[in-house]
């Protein structure tokens, strides 16, 4: 464990871990060249060592009575260390895949995704960006760890012993009833699909229960949250209160007064015990009216740092910002954009629902203003590894994935599917030159949609840019799809046509 300290200290603290931690592992090689103390296989050992947790229950039998903890459950080690951790260490793996055995990869990313029943968003998406990546690179074949001199396939390979006995036609074992024909047979693998079919319908109902109870009027069918005032009437007292907020939220005396003024919308929220009724009063107080320069006060007094509840951080961005946001038809101006910044920067789950996920599917589709301050935010908020998870929740067929968070007044802005324009496209091409490395299905879906768009964008030079940008950074990924591609490319009729056709002649 030792020799792996700095490397942790590097995902703990480090600003930009994977580069940082890609160098590390390089130095480190280099230095233990005649050692074999830092070695792929050790740290993802490390990795995978068994773990005994205790979880405590959350809902003791009384109030008083102290939580009794349930028996020792077995996990990894990694499962132990904080989410933000997990998904950098996994992000890390992703990008520096071919230093390890594929397959122990493969074991460590399939372990983390069925172990927890309550996994973490991104930890969920970067263990699948795992996945991906060694699928998408072939790397089962040829992958084998840095520092060590065995072949894969002997790595891998059964002792002599074990072998003779694969090789007979007896029992495997002689104290197991099992023959090798019956234990390759299908009826094991069709067992084995039935259970996994129950655990997922199991888990599915688990997220619906968990839906239901979180006092969100959930929108089912377009995977939208929204709290509506009118199903929670405020008492006459705190509309009064909520009145004379608004009243004073419209008139802007002095950055002290609008500082007290956030403080006691927030303390007002808290008191109603969050939730249900804090995105009531904020839908009644109408935050979104306010000037930009109340508006970044707001953001940076509503809410205390980091750690709060993420509920909370989302209501403020849909109501302060997102309202802004969603009519912008000129350049947001500086104030506005550098509180959104920094404040997404320390809340970056709810950048992506509370603003992200609606303007992108702004209903007229999103113009070059939104376009530049959405290329803006996951630049300068997310981590790559957590745009292409964001690209792969936007970009599926299945609107239950697309779920975000927003005020019903501002619902009718808001459509339930994308609308492709040029900014859109200029978007996931700025997205690509982020080095943003995105899934197979994300790309799979960008292609079909070039294919059935082509025609109406065949003059648009902005098209041809993603094109072509597309087909120089995906090129992997798009030698199944080239002929479809090809077809699409030949019906614009731009500049960049023999270059974009050139290059996928090249595929």
């Amino acid at each position: 464990m030792e020799q792996w300290v700095p490397l942790m200290d590097i995902f703990l603290n480090s600003p930009s871990p994977e580069g940082e931690a890609c160098l590390w592992v390089q130095q480190s090689f280099d230095a233990s060249a005649t050692t074999s103390t830092v070695t792929t296989n050790s740290f993802l050992s490390l990795l995978s060592k068994p773990c005994n947790t205790t979880v405590i229950d959350p809902s003791p039998s009384s109030s008083s009575a102290p939580s009794s903890p349930f028996p020792s459950k077995r996990v990894m080690w990694i499962q132990t260390l904080p989410n933000a951790v997990q998904s950098r260490i996994l992000s890390f793996l992703a990008v520096e895949n071919r230093r390890f055995c594929a397959r122990d990869l493969t074991a460590l990313a399939t372990n983390i995704l069925k172990g927890h029943s309550e996994l973490d968003f991104w930890v969920k998406k970067t263990a699948l960006n795992l996945l991906d990546s060694i699928t998408s690179l072939n790397s089962f074949s040829s992958s084998y760890s840095v520092g060590d001199t065995v072949d894969e396939k002997e790595f891998r390979a059964l002792p002599d012993w074990l072998q003779d006995m694969t090789s007979t036609t007896g029992p495997f074992l002689p104290w197991l009833p099992l023959s090798p024909p019956e234990l390759n047979s299908t009826t094991f693998a069709r067992c084995f699909a039935d259970e996994r079919t129950n655990e997922n319908e199991d888990s599915f109902i688990e997220v619906d229960e968990e839906m239901e109870e979180d006092g969100l009027n959930v929108n089912q069918s377009a995977g939208i949250n929204i709290v509506s005032p009118a199903d929670a009437p405020l008492d006459p007292e705190i509309q009064k209160t909520v009145a004379c907020l608004k009243a004073r939220l419209l008139t802007f005396e002095s950055t002290s007064k609008t500082v007290s003024l956030a403080n006691e919308i927030r303390q007002l929220c808290f008191d109603q015990g969050g939730g249900r009724d804090s995105f009531t009063i904020l839908g009644f107080i109408e935050p979104w009216e306010a000037d930009e320069e109340t508006a970044s006060i707001l953001l940076s007094h509503l809410s205390e740092g980091a750690d709060e509840d993420f509920a909370w951080s989302g209501q403020v961005l849909c109501s302060v910002v997102l309202p802004k946001l969603l009519v912008l038809t000129e350049p947001a101006s500086r104030v506005l954009v550098t509180a959104t910044i920094e404040y997404c920067k320390l809340h970056q789950r709810a950048a992506v629902d509370a603003v992200l996920f609606p303007l992108i599917l702004c209903k007229k589709g999103i113009n070059t203003h939104i376009c530049d301050l959405v290329t803006r935010i996951i630049k300068e908020c997310l981590h790559p590894a957590h745009v292409s998870a964001f690209c792969q929740k936007l970009l599926c067929r299945e609107e239950e994935a697309r779920r975000f968070v927003c005020l019903p007044s501002h619902r009718n802005l808001i459509s339930n599917k994308l609308v492709w324009t040029e900014p859109l496209f200029t978007l996931f091409q700025n997205i690509l030159n982020h080095n943003v490395h995105l899934t197979h299905d994300s790309v799979d879906h960008l292609v079909s949609v070039v294919g059935e768009l082509a025609g109406g964008f065949s003059n648009s030079l902005k098209f041809g840019n993603f094109l072509l940008c597309l087909v120089t950074k995906c090129p992997h990924l798009l030698k199944s799809r080239k002929v479809l591609l090809i077809e699409a490319v030949e019906c614009t009729n731009t500049f960049m046509t023999k270059s974009i056709l050139s290059k996928l002649a090249g595929l």
